[in-house]
């Protein structure tokens, strides 16, 4: 749910984060409208953790680029647009210098989103679709409650759903990763 009606700016997101007097809130923009990012729950942060510890080993080994845990992105030339995925991938190829303040001026290759208890599916479905329509090639949408996962892919018109069986693909983003999700959900 959006928390003001006027339309913000990465540099209006800034200016409250830089003030804020809880460092555990962040916010998020969505065409103008402000969210707020509550803190994770623990499961969520674990969740989150596991993905970003595979992802990095893959990517650290092969030297193919960035992983990012809640790292700012914002479309070129759209400062109305601001996204923090949980676990992002950005390529070697498109990685600019590693940015020491601000946010990122391009949308990742790959991010993840992992549904919390606060947020509704839907709620991450928009992003997915943000995400996609700014140039992410790869959205995963991860739901710990549900032990599931959903996997969006640029030019693609659905979206494809794993279970517990099953495990996600770096598909052609990052060809050859793989994670069972049971990897992620063990009790």
């Amino acid at each position: 749910m959006a928390t003001q009606e006027r339309v913000y700016t990465a540099a209006d997101v800034w200016r409250l984060e830089v003030a804020n007097e809880n460092p555990l809130e962040k916010y998020y923009l969505i065409d103008g409208e402000l969210y707020i990012k509550m803190a994770p729950s623990e499961l969520h942060g674990e969740t989150a953790n596991l993905i970003a510890h595979y992802l990095t080993g893959f990517v650290l080994e092969r030297g193919l680029g960035r992983v990012g845990v809640e790292v700012g992105y914002h479309p070129p030339g759209d400062r109305r647009t601001l996204l923090l995925p949980d676990v992002s991938f950005t390529s070697k190829a498109r990685a600019a210098k590693c940015a020491r303040r601000g946010y990122v001026p391009m949308m990742p290759d790959m991010a993840v989103e992992v549904v919390s208890p606060s947020q509704s599916l839907a709620q991450a479905r928009r992003k997915a679709e943000t995400y996609l329509r700014h140039g992410t090639a790869l959205v995963w949408l991860i739901d710990p409650e549900a032990k599931s996962a959903e996997v969006w892919q640029r030019g693609t018109a659905q979206r494809e759903v794993i279970d517990l069986d099953g495990e996600l693909s770096g598909a052609d983003i990052l060809p050859g990763f793989s994670l069972p999700l049971k990897r992620l959900f063990s009790d």
